[in-house]
């Protein structure tokens, strides 16, 4: 499993066993009721006051499930206790939240880059991990992918700029993506530029810096590996058996990866594309802490109610392409009658197909019932509105201005 999952997995199973604890019962001992008054404690308690939402809950569901099944399947008399129980109902959707992209780029320079709220810069801002930081929102925002997801990508992975091409076409590695479900993503020339430059700026300054001061050749776990770019692996020593061996980078974990440094003229340098200041690979969980301080700054600069996640970024880029696939396969198929739109659709899909590829899910229907609600309702006549050289930004700002669970930009709402 991914390692978030792990993660999740494992504080769920200490509450389970707590609880049990708690009740003086072994956990091979415990039986329906438990489950139950689990259930309860976890949900609606009175006496618990960190009762959580069924979202949560559903996953201590799924690791107490998985963890039985493991331990009834390898021990005869334990009995599954959590086998008949169903996933709560998710009220997952009435939580997602959308940004629309004037917000996202307001929200990015005041709370990562310094500006003020008139757009100019800060001169008491003393951020040093602006190029940085940006990029990765952008690419977060552009990609739609998860935060896991993205900040895992290594440079081998990432693809060089050409002259002439407005997108390019990346793979997500298995072992990288939620549930082991790698798939292909795109990144607009605008979003890989800024990574770029940030390759080039300020990570190639912290690789300097780190390799003077000798940290990576202190790193206990280094692994010094060849990338050969043109297959698309790795040769990786074999740690368990000696010698070398290769390896595809669809099959390299993520905390793997964080451990692999390639040789260069000026010294060791690490294959993890997101450094810290200090040139060491950074931890996909540091970024929540920037997503907080960018927050904490925009609030503190009198933008209330203005609070951005990472998922966020996820869910608006579903909005913007949403927008881009309904004026797209409007104008391919508005005129065919109903049979041969039919015909259509079943060889080419339709805008949800579009949006399912872009985010990677393995069912259409996840994609319908989370991401797009403010969507469903938009009549193809105004999207198709001013379709000769739309500015989709634009056009998506003012389609969803108003709606009640899309955060606009609130100083383009005070003018």
């Amino acid at each position: 499993m991914a390692d978030n999952t792990r993660r999740d997995y494992v504080h769920s199973l200490a509450l389970w066993l707590s609880f049990l604890e708690s009740r003086a019962c072994p956990w091979w001992q415990a039986d329906d009721e438990h489950v139950e008054e689990f259930e309860f404690w976890r949900l609606t308690d009175p006496a618990n006051s960190a009762t959580v939402q069924t979202s949560t809950f559903a996953k201590d569901v799924a690791a107490c499930k998985k963890f039985y099944q493991w331990a009834s399947s390898r021990y005869g008399d334990v009995v599954d206790v959590f086998a008949e129980v169903d996933y709560p109902a998710a009220t997952r959707n009435a939580s997602v939240k959308w940004v629309d992209p004037a917000a996202w780029s307001r929200w990015r320079d005041v709370g990562l880059r310094g500006r003020d709220l008139s757009g100019r810069r800060d001169r008491s801002w003393r951020g040093r991990n602006e190029q940085r930081d940006a990029a990765f929102v952008d690419g977060l925002y552009g990609t739609a992918l998860r935060l896991s997801e993205w900040s895992s990508v290594v440079l081998p992975e990432l693809p060089r700029l050409e002259v002439g091409r407005g997108f390019y076409t990346c793979t997500l590695a298995d072992k990288c993506a939620k549930g082991g479900y790698g798939h292909r993503y795109w990144i607009s020339r605008r979003a890989l530029s800024a990574v770029w430059a940030y390759i080039e700026g300020a990570r190639a300054r912290a690789v300097r810096q780190a390799q003077e001061a000798g940290i990576y050749e202190r790193s206990p776990r280094r692994m010094v590996v060849d990338v050969d770019r043109r297959r698309g692996a790795v040769v990786m020593p074999d740690e368990e058996a000696g010698g070398w061996v290769v390896r595809d980078w669809n099959m390299v974990r993520p905390t793997l990866r964080r451990r692999m440094f390639r040789e260069t003229p000026a010294g060791l340098e690490p294959v993890w594309l997101w450094l810290n200041e200090d040139g060491t690979p950074r931890d996909p969980h540091g970024w929540h802490h920037s997503f907080d301080a960018a927050n904490a700054r925009v609030a503190a600069l009198g933008l209330g109610n203005f609070h951005v996640t990472a998922h966020m970024g996820r869910h608006s880029a579903a909005l913007r392409w949403f927008s881009v696939g309904k004026l797209v396969y409007a104008k391919q198929i508005g005129h065919l009658d109903a049979e041969e739109t039919r015909d259509f659709r079943e060889q080419f899909g339709d805008t949800w197909d579009l949006v399912q590829t872009i985010l990677g899910h393995r069912r259409v229907e996840t994609t319908k019932s989370v991401y797009l609600e403010p969507f469903r309702n938009l009549s193809v006549e105004i999207l198709l509105a001013q379709v000769d050289g739309l500015d989709v930004d634009k056009f998506v700002v003012e389609a969803l201005t108003g709606h009640p669970r899309v955060i606009a930009d609130p100083l383009a709402i005070a003018r």
